[in-house]
């Protein structure tokens, strides 16, 4: 069986990327589950058939865990570096419904500023892709693969 082609190396920029996205995810995931429940739980959509609350719970152990991932194990950071990319376009509905709903939270009170705040979500995807190589590593081993 053909050996699986390894990621190549990153740069310094990409590793400082990754772990401070790590970091913040860290950071994020734990204020889910502490001070910041309440206001996470405006973004949970209407039409989501699940307990807001145990919505913001799940994500924020999600979070902790991909941040966690990122920081700690970077022989996987590819791998990881999907993941993010996954639940941050996951979690894209529930700021569209703030805006839709004009739910108040974090700060963001009025549609002006929630607007604002999409542009940030595809930028954390391209962040995670970038980071972590992925995106980059993936086209690679594509190509090596043929």
């Amino acid at each position: 069986m053909p050996k699986r082609p390894r990621p190549r190396p990153t740069s310094l920029a990409r590793t400082l990327g990754r772990v401070a996205l790590g970091g913040a995810l860290i950071f994020a995931g734990t204020s889910h589950l502490t001070f910041a429940r309440e206001p996470f739980q405006a973004q949970v959509p209407e039409w989501l058939p699940l307990d807001d609350d145990f919505v913001v719970l799940a994500s924020g152990v999600v979070e902790i865990g991909i941040g966690t991932a990122l920081v700690v194990a970077p022989k996987h950071r590819v791998t990881v570096g999907w993941v993010a990319a996954a639940f941050f376009t996951a979690i894209f509905p529930g700021n569209i419904s703030q805006l839709v709903t004009h739910t108040d939270a974090f700060g963001l009170d009025t549609d002006g500023k929630r607007a604002f705040r999409l542009i940030f979500q595809p930028l954390l995807v391209l962040l995670s892709l970038w980071s972590t190589g992925a995106w980059r590593d993936r086209r690679s081993i594509g190509r090596r693969a043929k």
